[in-house]
Protein backbone atom coordinates (compact mmCIF):
# COMPACT_ATOMS: atom_id res chain seq x y z
CA UNK A 1 0.00 0.00 0.00
CA UNK A 2 2.93 2.38 0.60
CA UNK A 3 6.51 2.11 -0.61
CA UNK A 4 9.27 1.89 1.99
CA UNK A 5 10.69 5.23 0.86
CA UNK A 6 7.32 6.95 1.14
CA UNK A 7 6.65 5.42 4.56
CA UNK A 8 10.03 6.59 5.83
CA UNK A 9 9.30 10.14 4.69
CA UNK A 10 5.76 9.99 6.11
CA UNK A 11 7.12 9.09 9.56
CA UNK A 12 9.66 11.91 9.40
CA UNK A 13 7.29 14.68 8.33
CA UNK A 14 6.96 17.68 10.62
CA UNK A 15 4.23 19.42 8.61
CA UNK A 16 0.91 17.62 8.25
CA UNK A 17 -1.17 17.00 6.26
CA UNK A 18 1.21 16.28 3.39
CA UNK A 19 1.35 14.74 -0.03
CA UNK A 20 4.24 12.37 -0.64
CA UNK A 21 5.05 11.34 -4.20
CA UNK A 22 7.52 8.58 -5.09
CA UNK A 23 8.84 9.75 -8.47
CA UNK A 24 11.10 6.72 -8.85
CA UNK A 25 8.09 4.42 -8.50
CA UNK A 26 6.21 6.60 -11.00
CA UNK A 27 8.99 6.42 -13.58
CA UNK A 28 9.29 2.65 -13.13
CA UNK A 29 5.54 2.19 -13.61
CA UNK A 30 5.39 4.51 -16.63
CA UNK A 31 8.35 2.71 -18.19
CA UNK A 32 6.61 -0.64 -17.73
CA UNK A 33 3.43 0.70 -19.34
CA UNK A 34 5.40 2.03 -22.29
CA UNK A 35 7.19 -1.31 -22.69
CA UNK A 36 3.87 -3.21 -22.63
CA UNK A 37 2.47 -1.20 -25.54
CA UNK A 38 3.49 -1.77 -29.17
CA UNK A 39 6.09 0.77 -30.35
CA UNK A 40 3.61 2.01 -32.97
CA UNK A 41 1.04 2.99 -30.32
CA UNK A 42 1.40 6.51 -28.98
CA UNK A 43 1.11 7.00 -25.20
CA UNK A 44 -0.16 10.42 -24.13
CA UNK A 45 -0.63 11.38 -20.46
CA UNK A 46 -3.89 13.19 -19.63
CA UNK A 47 -2.48 16.02 -17.53
CA UNK A 48 -5.82 16.69 -15.84
CA UNK A 49 -5.16 13.67 -13.59
CA UNK A 50 -2.25 15.47 -11.90
CA UNK A 51 -0.37 18.33 -13.57
CA UNK A 52 2.35 18.76 -10.93
CA UNK A 53 5.56 19.79 -12.75
CA UNK A 54 7.58 17.18 -10.89
CA UNK A 55 5.29 14.41 -12.13
CA UNK A 56 5.29 15.74 -15.69
CA UNK A 57 9.09 15.78 -15.68
CA UNK A 58 9.23 12.18 -14.41
CA UNK A 59 6.73 11.05 -17.07
CA UNK A 60 8.21 12.92 -20.03
CA UNK A 61 10.85 10.30 -21.00
CA UNK A 62 8.20 7.56 -21.12
CA UNK A 63 5.32 9.21 -23.02
CA UNK A 64 4.74 10.39 -26.56
CA UNK A 65 3.10 13.59 -25.36
CA UNK A 66 0.60 15.20 -23.00
CA UNK A 67 -3.12 15.82 -23.44
CA UNK A 68 -4.37 19.15 -22.08
CA UNK A 69 -7.95 20.32 -21.74
CA UNK A 70 -7.84 24.07 -21.06
CA UNK A 71 -5.82 27.16 -21.75
CA UNK A 72 -4.52 27.05 -18.20
CA UNK A 73 -3.32 23.47 -18.55
CA UNK A 74 -1.80 24.33 -21.91
CA UNK A 75 0.30 27.17 -20.49
CA UNK A 76 1.26 25.18 -17.40
CA UNK A 77 2.30 22.01 -19.23
CA UNK A 78 4.14 23.88 -21.97
CA UNK A 79 6.21 25.62 -19.26
CA UNK A 80 6.74 22.50 -17.15
CA UNK A 81 7.60 20.23 -20.09
CA UNK A 82 8.80 22.37 -22.99
CA UNK A 83 9.10 20.61 -26.29
CA UNK A 84 6.86 17.65 -25.46
CA UNK A 85 4.08 17.21 -28.06
CA UNK A 86 0.61 18.31 -26.95
CA UNK A 87 -2.93 17.39 -27.89
CA UNK A 88 -5.67 19.88 -26.95
CA UNK A 89 -8.99 18.30 -25.96
CA UNK A 90 -12.04 19.09 -23.87
CA UNK A 91 -15.36 20.84 -24.57
CA UNK A 92 -16.02 24.57 -24.64
CA UNK A 93 -12.70 25.79 -26.02
CA UNK A 94 -12.72 29.58 -26.19
CA UNK A 95 -11.35 31.72 -28.99
CA UNK A 96 -8.52 32.90 -26.75
CA UNK A 97 -7.62 29.32 -25.79
CA UNK A 98 -7.57 28.21 -29.40
CA UNK A 99 -5.36 31.16 -30.31
CA UNK A 100 -2.99 30.39 -27.46
CA UNK A 101 -2.81 26.74 -28.51
CA UNK A 102 -1.97 27.71 -32.08
CA UNK A 103 0.73 30.09 -30.88
CA UNK A 104 2.13 27.35 -28.62
CA UNK A 105 2.41 24.95 -31.54
CA UNK A 106 -0.13 22.39 -30.35
CA UNK A 107 0.14 19.37 -32.65
CA UNK A 108 -3.43 18.06 -32.46
CA UNK A 109 -6.89 19.45 -31.68
CA UNK A 110 -9.61 17.09 -30.48
CA UNK A 111 -12.72 18.90 -31.72
CA UNK A 112 -15.96 18.38 -29.82
CA UNK A 113 -18.63 20.11 -31.95
CA UNK A 114 -19.42 21.83 -35.25
CA UNK A 115 -19.37 25.22 -33.52
CA UNK A 116 -15.91 24.50 -32.14
CA UNK A 117 -14.68 23.37 -35.57
CA UNK A 118 -15.96 26.58 -37.19
CA UNK A 119 -14.31 28.67 -34.46
CA UNK A 120 -11.04 26.79 -34.94
CA UNK A 121 -11.15 27.45 -38.69
CA UNK A 122 -11.82 31.15 -38.11
CA UNK A 123 -9.02 31.59 -35.60
CA UNK A 124 -6.55 29.49 -37.59
CA UNK A 125 -7.15 30.92 -41.04
CA UNK A 126 -4.40 33.56 -41.00
CA UNK A 127 -1.95 31.32 -39.16
CA UNK A 128 -1.22 27.77 -40.35
CA UNK A 129 -2.70 24.39 -41.16
CA UNK A 130 -4.34 22.75 -38.16
CA UNK A 131 -4.42 19.00 -37.54
CA UNK A 132 -7.82 17.83 -36.28
CA UNK A 133 -9.24 14.68 -34.75
CA UNK A 134 -13.03 14.76 -34.49
CA UNK A 135 -14.27 13.42 -31.17
CA UNK A 136 -17.13 11.01 -31.78
CA UNK A 137 -19.69 9.82 -29.25
CA UNK A 138 -20.26 6.27 -30.49
CA UNK A 139 -23.20 4.27 -29.14
CA UNK A 140 -22.31 1.53 -26.67
CA UNK A 141 -24.68 -1.05 -25.27
CA UNK A 142 -25.30 -1.62 -21.57
CA UNK A 143 -22.93 -4.58 -21.46
CA UNK A 144 -20.06 -2.52 -22.87
CA UNK A 145 -20.65 0.22 -20.28
CA UNK A 146 -21.48 -2.17 -17.45
CA UNK A 147 -18.06 -2.00 -15.81
CA UNK A 148 -17.55 1.71 -16.31
CA UNK A 149 -17.00 3.87 -13.24
CA UNK A 150 -17.83 6.92 -15.36
CA UNK A 151 -19.38 7.17 -18.84
CA UNK A 152 -18.52 10.11 -21.10
CA UNK A 153 -20.08 8.59 -24.22
CA UNK A 154 -22.25 5.82 -25.54
CA UNK A 155 -25.30 7.78 -24.35
CA UNK A 156 -26.52 11.42 -24.38
CA UNK A 157 -23.51 13.47 -23.31
CA UNK A 158 -21.99 16.95 -23.65
CA UNK A 159 -18.84 15.30 -25.00
CA UNK A 160 -18.11 14.76 -28.68
CA UNK A 161 -20.23 14.53 -31.81
CA UNK A 162 -22.92 12.03 -32.63
CA UNK A 163 -21.89 9.92 -35.65
CA UNK A 164 -24.23 11.72 -38.05
CA UNK A 165 -22.90 15.11 -36.95
CA UNK A 166 -19.34 13.92 -37.72
CA UNK A 167 -20.45 13.56 -41.32
CA UNK A 168 -21.92 17.07 -41.25
CA UNK A 169 -18.46 18.43 -40.34
CA UNK A 170 -16.75 17.11 -43.48
CA UNK A 171 -17.54 20.14 -45.71
CA UNK A 172 -15.55 22.32 -43.31
CA UNK A 173 -12.39 20.45 -44.31
CA UNK A 174 -12.88 21.13 -48.03
CA UNK A 175 -11.85 24.06 -50.19
CA UNK A 176 -8.24 24.52 -49.20
CA UNK A 177 -8.94 25.92 -45.73
CA UNK A 178 -6.64 25.63 -42.70
CA UNK A 179 -8.17 22.45 -41.26
CA UNK A 180 -6.75 18.99 -41.90
CA UNK A 181 -8.78 15.97 -40.78
CA UNK A 182 -6.26 13.43 -39.49
CA UNK A 183 -8.57 11.02 -37.76
CA UNK A 184 -11.11 10.20 -35.06
CA UNK A 185 -10.87 10.51 -31.30
CA UNK A 186 -13.14 8.95 -28.69
CA UNK A 187 -13.09 8.69 -24.91
CA UNK A 188 -16.27 6.86 -23.97
CA UNK A 189 -15.81 5.53 -20.44
CA UNK A 190 -13.51 5.30 -17.45
CA UNK A 191 -12.87 2.46 -15.05
CA UNK A 192 -12.81 -0.39 -17.58
CA UNK A 193 -10.54 -3.43 -17.37
CA UNK A 194 -8.21 -4.46 -20.19
CA UNK A 195 -10.74 -6.64 -21.98
CA UNK A 196 -13.44 -3.98 -21.96
CA UNK A 197 -10.96 -1.30 -23.01
CA UNK A 198 -9.89 -3.43 -25.97
CA UNK A 199 -13.51 -3.96 -27.00
CA UNK A 200 -14.10 -0.20 -26.94
CA UNK A 201 -10.83 0.51 -28.82
CA UNK A 202 -11.83 -2.03 -31.47
CA UNK A 203 -15.23 -0.38 -31.84
CA UNK A 204 -13.58 3.02 -32.35
CA UNK A 205 -10.97 1.78 -34.83
CA UNK A 206 -13.48 -0.23 -36.87
CA UNK A 207 -15.93 2.67 -36.97
CA UNK A 208 -13.12 4.92 -38.21
CA UNK A 209 -12.27 2.44 -40.98
CA UNK A 210 -15.90 2.23 -42.12
CA UNK A 211 -16.37 5.99 -41.95
CA UNK A 212 -13.21 6.51 -44.01
CA UNK A 213 -14.41 4.05 -46.67
CA UNK A 214 -17.87 5.63 -46.93
CA UNK A 215 -16.47 9.08 -47.58
CA UNK A 216 -13.25 8.32 -49.45
CA UNK A 217 -11.05 9.82 -46.74
CA UNK A 218 -7.50 9.13 -45.62
CA UNK A 219 -7.64 8.94 -41.83
CA UNK A 220 -4.24 8.15 -40.34
CA UNK A 221 -4.88 8.47 -36.60
CA UNK A 222 -7.28 6.97 -34.07
CA UNK A 223 -7.35 8.15 -30.47
CA UNK A 224 -9.02 5.55 -28.29
CA UNK A 225 -8.88 7.58 -25.06
CA UNK A 226 -7.97 6.55 -21.55
CA UNK A 227 -10.01 5.52 -18.54
CA UNK A 228 -8.01 2.42 -17.58
CA UNK A 229 -9.38 1.05 -14.32
CA UNK A 230 -7.89 1.92 -10.94
CA UNK A 231 -9.55 -0.22 -8.27
CA UNK A 232 -9.76 1.71 -4.99
CA UNK A 233 -11.40 -1.26 -3.25
CA UNK A 234 -8.52 -3.57 -4.26
CA UNK A 235 -5.49 -1.25 -4.47
CA UNK A 236 -3.01 -4.09 -5.01
CA UNK A 237 -4.69 -4.99 -8.31
CA UNK A 238 -3.68 -3.03 -11.39
CA UNK A 239 -4.83 -2.69 -14.96
CA UNK A 240 -3.40 -5.49 -17.10
CA UNK A 241 -1.16 -3.46 -19.41
CA UNK A 242 0.45 -6.60 -20.85
CA UNK A 243 -2.87 -8.02 -22.06
CA UNK A 244 -3.97 -4.60 -23.27
CA UNK A 245 -0.72 -4.12 -25.19
CA UNK A 246 -1.07 -7.52 -26.83
CA UNK A 247 -4.62 -6.67 -27.85
CA UNK A 248 -3.57 -3.31 -29.25
CA UNK A 249 -0.81 -5.02 -31.23
CA UNK A 250 -3.41 -7.23 -32.91
CA UNK A 251 -5.68 -4.23 -33.47
CA UNK A 252 -2.82 -2.23 -35.01
CA UNK A 253 -2.10 -5.15 -37.35
CA UNK A 254 -5.71 -4.92 -38.55
CA UNK A 255 -5.33 -1.19 -39.15
CA UNK A 256 -1.76 -0.91 -40.48
CA UNK A 257 -2.12 2.56 -41.98
CA UNK A 258 -3.27 4.19 -38.79
CA UNK A 259 -1.51 5.34 -35.64
CA UNK A 260 -3.35 4.34 -32.46
CA UNK A 261 -3.11 6.65 -29.47
CA UNK A 262 -4.04 5.98 -25.83
CA UNK A 263 -4.41 8.72 -23.20
CA UNK A 264 -4.36 7.36 -19.63
CA UNK A 265 -4.24 9.72 -16.68
CA UNK A 266 -5.18 8.18 -13.33
CA UNK A 267 -3.76 4.76 -14.29
CA UNK A 268 -0.28 6.26 -14.67
CA UNK A 269 0.02 8.48 -11.60
CA UNK A 270 -2.47 7.31 -8.96
CA UNK A 271 -0.09 4.74 -7.49
CA UNK A 272 2.81 7.12 -6.85
CA UNK A 273 1.11 9.40 -4.31
CA UNK A 274 -0.04 9.29 -0.66
CA UNK A 275 -1.98 11.79 1.40
CA UNK A 276 -0.47 11.64 4.89
CA UNK A 277 -2.09 13.08 7.98
CA UNK A 278 -2.56 12.37 11.69
CA UNK A 279 -5.38 11.56 14.08
CA UNK A 280 -6.57 14.53 16.14
CA UNK A 281 -9.42 12.89 18.01
CA UNK A 282 -11.23 9.60 18.42
CA UNK A 283 -14.79 9.86 19.63
CA UNK A 284 -17.94 7.74 19.75
CA UNK A 285 -21.36 8.72 18.49
CA UNK A 286 -24.43 6.51 18.97
CA UNK A 287 -22.13 3.59 19.57
CA UNK A 288 -19.87 4.08 16.53
CA UNK A 289 -16.23 5.28 16.66
CA UNK A 290 -15.04 8.20 14.55
CA UNK A 291 -11.42 9.22 13.98
CA UNK A 292 -11.10 12.93 13.25
CA UNK A 293 -8.06 13.58 11.09
CA UNK A 294 -6.14 16.75 10.38
CA UNK A 295 -7.18 17.95 6.89
CA UNK A 296 -9.91 16.15 4.99
CA UNK A 297 -11.68 16.04 1.64
CA UNK A 298 -10.82 19.68 0.94
CA UNK A 299 -7.28 18.36 0.46
CA UNK A 300 -8.18 15.00 -1.11
CA UNK A 301 -11.61 15.03 -2.68
CA UNK A 302 -11.29 11.60 -4.33
CA UNK A 303 -13.38 9.59 -1.83
CA UNK A 304 -16.15 12.19 -1.80
CA UNK A 305 -16.12 12.52 -5.59
CA UNK A 306 -16.23 8.75 -6.14
CA UNK A 307 -18.36 7.91 -3.08
CA UNK A 308 -16.00 5.28 -1.78
CA UNK A 309 -13.89 4.49 1.27
CA UNK A 310 -10.31 5.33 0.42
CA UNK A 311 -7.61 2.72 1.13
CA UNK A 312 -5.10 3.66 3.81
CA UNK A 313 -2.26 2.41 5.97
CA UNK A 314 -1.90 3.24 9.67
CA UNK A 315 1.59 4.43 10.58
CA UNK A 316 1.86 3.96 14.33
CA UNK A 317 3.36 6.75 16.42
CA UNK A 318 4.38 5.56 19.86
CA UNK A 319 4.99 9.04 21.29
CA UNK A 320 2.33 10.28 23.72
CA UNK A 321 3.16 13.14 26.11
CA UNK A 322 -0.28 14.30 27.27
CA UNK A 323 -1.14 13.82 30.97
CA UNK A 324 -4.48 12.09 30.12
CA UNK A 325 -5.13 8.62 28.68
CA UNK A 326 -4.54 8.29 24.96
CA UNK A 327 -7.84 7.83 23.06
CA UNK A 328 -7.89 4.92 20.65
CA UNK A 329 -9.76 1.93 19.30
CA UNK A 330 -8.73 -1.67 18.66
CA UNK A 331 -9.91 -4.36 16.27
CA UNK A 332 -13.04 -2.53 15.21
CA UNK A 333 -14.53 -0.64 12.25
CA UNK A 334 -13.98 3.11 12.49
CA UNK A 335 -15.00 5.99 10.23
CA UNK A 336 -12.18 8.36 9.28
CA UNK A 337 -13.34 11.96 8.81
CA UNK A 338 -11.73 15.35 8.31
CA UNK A 339 -12.08 18.75 9.94
CA UNK A 340 -14.81 20.15 7.71
CA UNK A 341 -18.23 21.18 8.99
CA UNK A 342 -20.10 18.79 6.72
CA UNK A 343 -21.10 15.13 7.10
CA UNK A 344 -19.72 14.54 3.60
CA UNK A 345 -16.13 14.98 4.84
CA UNK A 346 -15.58 11.21 5.03
CA UNK A 347 -12.33 9.64 3.85
CA UNK A 348 -13.14 6.05 4.82
CA UNK A 349 -16.37 4.68 6.31
CA UNK A 350 -16.45 1.85 8.85
CA UNK A 351 -12.97 0.65 7.92
CA UNK A 352 -11.60 -2.12 10.10
CA UNK A 353 -8.38 -1.26 11.94
CA UNK A 354 -6.32 -3.46 14.27
CA UNK A 355 -5.50 -0.32 16.25
CA UNK A 356 -5.82 3.44 15.77
CA UNK A 357 -4.94 6.10 18.34
CA UNK A 358 -4.79 9.85 18.58
CA UNK A 359 -1.36 10.87 17.28
CA UNK A 360 -1.01 7.97 14.86
CA UNK A 361 -0.41 8.83 11.23
CA UNK A 362 -2.55 7.65 8.33
CA UNK A 363 -1.32 7.38 4.74
CA UNK A 364 -4.06 7.28 2.10
CA UNK A 365 -2.90 5.43 -1.00
CA UNK A 366 -3.77 6.05 -4.67
CA UNK A 367 -3.47 9.79 -4.10
CA UNK A 368 -1.34 10.55 -7.16
CA UNK A 369 -4.31 11.45 -9.36
CA UNK A 370 -7.52 13.46 -8.99
CA UNK A 371 -6.74 14.20 -5.37
CA UNK A 372 -5.31 17.62 -4.47
CA UNK A 373 -5.95 19.09 -7.93
CA UNK A 374 -9.73 18.47 -7.84
CA UNK A 375 -10.24 19.51 -4.21
CA UNK A 376 -12.06 22.55 -2.82
CA UNK A 377 -8.95 23.90 -1.14
CA UNK A 378 -10.32 27.09 0.43
CA UNK A 379 -13.41 25.71 2.14
CA UNK A 380 -13.07 26.63 5.86
CA UNK A 381 -9.62 28.07 5.06
CA UNK A 382 -7.55 25.38 6.73
CA UNK A 383 -3.80 25.45 5.94
CA UNK A 384 -2.79 23.67 2.72
CA UNK A 385 -0.80 20.44 2.85
CA UNK A 386 2.94 20.32 2.26
CA UNK A 387 4.29 18.51 -0.80
CA UNK A 388 7.25 16.14 -0.95
CA UNK A 389 8.72 14.53 -4.07
CA UNK A 390 11.05 11.56 -3.62
CA UNK A 391 13.58 11.16 -6.42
Amino acid sequence: MITARAAERAHALTELPAYVYDLTALATHAGAVRAALPPSVELYYAAKANPAPELLEALAPHVSGFEVASGGELAHVRTAAPGVPLAFGGPGKTEDEIGAALEAGVERFHVESEQELRLLAAVASPRRAVEVLLRVNLPLDAAELGGAALAMGGRPSPFGLDPDRVEACLPLFAGGGPLRLRGIHAHLASGLDAGAQLAVATRIADWTRDFEARHGLDLTEVGVGGGMAVDYARPAERFDWTAYGEGLRALADRHPRRTLRVEPGRALTAYCGWYVTDVLDIKHSHGEPFAVLRGGTHHMRTPAAKSHSHPFTVLANETWTRPWPRPGVRDTPVTLVGQLCTPKDVLAARAHVPELRVGDRVAFALAGAYAWNISHHDFLMHPPPSFHYLT
